[in-house]
């Protein structure tokens, strides 16, 4: 993992950087460094184009004048409020700011801030790892500063904070999140002692913004093994504070010597399975949704035991909720996520019986574009360990699967809509909009959904009169 300095300096050899300690010599050579997380993922080998740039003096007027200096390739955006700015040079986003060091008040995050040193700075990093600093000034170019023995920790794959960590999350409780974060992403461990603080504050998460909570959440689902975030969020008692829901789903119950499984440990598993398949953030929100309803629909029956009755519809009108809630978009993503909770018995039940073409139709109208990833998340959600009926369920996906694909390119039906619209129903019956136009209608899609009559327009007309005759509907004059 280590670095000599060549390597330090060959790695910043980029023209981007050369451009930055150009700029910094011409200004009069003022302190300047490269710091925290394109720094610690230089060292972990990982790519990274967010830049942080601090300087011993005005961040936004070194901002400026890089910027000039690179010309009209780059775009410059001014945060006077915060005292940082942002340069954007092609793929490069390099965030500007003077050190500083902060105060806080007991009831924010945001800080006072004032002028302070590189140590103030470093101090003030919420890590270790993410306070190593690499001096971009000429004379000492590719120099590490490391006060706090970040380098150790990376190699030791620990989180840490550089200062007590009491304070380090009072002042800014976010960075519990961003703990166990980066211990998700990064494969790390959090420090025993850091983790005890992050116990001993997690009730400060209340002054964090939804909207903020919600990015991290996001940023540990789309981490390599999601699970190792959501167990560590519920080890340290942030999950039952953020997102009760999904709490609600631990624990295994026995009655009458009948068990069920552990709801909290199969969902994390599924969304595991899944994240190997898909980076579709919201197709691994549906697999950590996709049982939330159980606990509310769970019940006990002595002939069937334990039943989770429409916890796949009840799991539906759960989610708008929850995305208000959690301040998640309500919008087409939520219907998305919706749509997948709701739909993903569907597939296990053609599973558990022979494949009808029926069957088949109304899945694809009903799934539309969403199919592909609706059969992953039901893959997914296969967690038995017994490994016949894991084969044989695969088996069976995969002949739901070939049927699909056969079922589209005959009756194309993903996405259809009925050949016969409404207004043309109407005007050959002079019918004005009323339910025996909806009647027919739904009839025509049922007929063709079910294989009674192929997906086009001459045979939904002659269907529709028929309907309508059964009606006694009679053709306009």
């Amino acid at each position: 993992m280590y670095y000599n300095r060549e390597e330090i300096v060959g790695y910043l050899s980029a023209p981007i950087f050369q451009t930055v300690a150009d700029v910094v010599a011409a200004l009069g050579g003022q302190e300047t460094y490269l710091i925290g997380g394109f720094v610690r993922d230089m060292f972990l080998r990982r790519p990274s184009k967010d830049i942080d740039i601090v300087t011993v003096g005005s961040g936004i007027e070194l901002a400026r004048a890089v910027a000039r200096q690179l010309g009209r390739e780059a775009g410059l955006t001014v945060f006077r409020n915060f005292g940082t700015a942002q340069v954007k040079a092609g793929h490069l986003e390099l965030e500007f700011v003077g050190a500083r060091k902060e105060s806080y008040a007991r009831d924010s995050r945001k800080p006072v801030v004032e002028n302070g040193t590189l140590e103030d700075d470093q101090k003030r990093r919420d890590f270790t790892v993410n306070a190593l600093a690499l001096c971009l000034n000429r004379e000492r170019f590719g120099e590490l500063v490391d006060p706090f023995g970040g380098l150790d920790d990376l190699e030791a794959l620990r989180i840490v904070t550089p200062m007590d960590p009491d304070v380090t999350f009072s002042d800014d409780p976010l960075r519990m999140m961003r703990a166990v974060r980066f211990a998700s992403q990064l494969g790390f461990f959090i420090d025993p002692d850091t983790f005890d603080a992050i116990i001993r504050n997690r009730q400060r998460i209340e002054i964090i913004s939804g909207e903020r909570i919600a990015d991290e959440l996001n940023k540990i689902i789309l981490s390599p093994k999601p699970s190792v975030g959501f167990e560590l969020l519920d080890a340290c008692g942030l999950l039952e504070l953020i997102f009760p829901e999904l709490c609600a789903l631990k624990g295994a119950e026995t009655m009458e010597g009948v068990g069920h499984k552990d709801n909290f440990a199969h969902t994390l598993t599924v969304l595991d399975r899944l994240s190997k398949m898909s980076d579709n953030v919201w197709l691994r929100w549906s697999a950590l949704l996709h049982d939330i309803a159980k606990p509310a629909t769970k019940r006990f029956d002595r002939r069937q035991g334990w039943t989770f009755y429409n916890h796949n519809f009840v799991g539906g009108k759960m989610i708008p909720g929850i995305f208000r809630r959690m301040k998640l978009p309500v919008n087409e993503k939520m219907r998305y996520v919706q749509k997948m909770v709701i739909l993903h018995m569907r597939p296990i039940a053609l599973v558990d019986e022979e494949v009808t073409d029926s069957a088949v139709r109304r899945l694809l109208f009903d799934a539309g574009n969403d199919i592909d990833d609706l059969m992953k998340l039901c893959e997914a959600d296969i967690t038995s360990k017994n490994p016949e009926k894991v084969r044989r369920y695969l088996n069976n996906f995969q002949l739901v699967r070939e049927k699909l694909i056969q079922i589209e390119e005959k009756d194309r039906i993903r996405n259809f809509q009925p050949p016969v619209s409404g207004e043309e129903i109407m005007a050959t019956f002079g019918l004005t909009p009323s339910r025996p136009v909806g009647l027919i209608k739904e009839a025509i899609k049922d007929a063709i959904l079910d294989g009674v009559i192929p997906n086009d327009y001459a045979a939904a007309v002659e269907f529709m009169h028929e309907k309508a005759a059964q009606m006694g509907l009679e053709r306009k004059k």
